[in-house]
């Protein structure tokens, strides 16, 4: 076994963050704020469970909001720090410069997705707010979660804009 997989070795630091005009900070509290709520919310149901065989109804809709609200956030992250999913057989192959290329390929096309489906979710909001659609769970009105995903999605685009600008300055330099 290679010792870099030898699990008695101590896990090697992260490497560090690149400098961002916008801080990552952002999304790791936001990450550790959704969590702590969801882990808050699962607690309580449980310990309202435990004592009275009931559950809070509106748990279970609530915890899959801040579930896929956590994986936007998430993904926002991945985007910025570019860690985000790709074949890496392709884009670590070739010449620094042909990587670098790529790296701005695929930050544009993450970039253009995402400010793509903010636009069209714009209009989701719109229909939930002007058909007074509410959840199923508990009732609230639908557009207070569907809000959202155009406002992180629109995010991420930034996040990607961001990355794609940095990897057109490394390879200026």
């Amino acid at each position: 076994m290679p010792p870099e997989n030898d699990p008695g070795l101590p896990d090697a630091p992260a490497p560090a963050d690149e400098p961002t005009r916008v801080p990552l900070k952002i999304e790791d509290w936001l990450t550790v704020l959704i969590m702590a709520a969801l882990a808050l919310i699962t607690f309580a149901n449980v310990l309202v469970r435990y004592f009275t065989d009931s559950s809070f109804a509106w748990t279970e809709e609530f915890s899959v909001f801040l579930m896929i609200l956590l994986a936007m956030v998430a993904g926002s992250a991945a985007v910025a720090r570019d860690r985000h999913i790709r074949i890496e057989y392709f884009s670590e192959a070739g010449s620094m410069a042909r990587r670098r290329r790529l790296a701005q390929f695929g930050a544009l096309m993450v970039a253009l997705l995402f400010f793509l489906i903010a636009a069209l979710s714009l209009r989701v909001v719109w229909d939930d707010f002007r058909f007074e659609e509410t959840s199923p769970g508990i009732g609230v009105p639908q557009w207070w979660y569907s809000i959202w995903l155009p406002i992180v999605c629109t995010a991420i685009g930034l996040r990607a804009v961001g990355l794609f600008i940095r990897r057109g300055r490394t390879v200026q330099e």
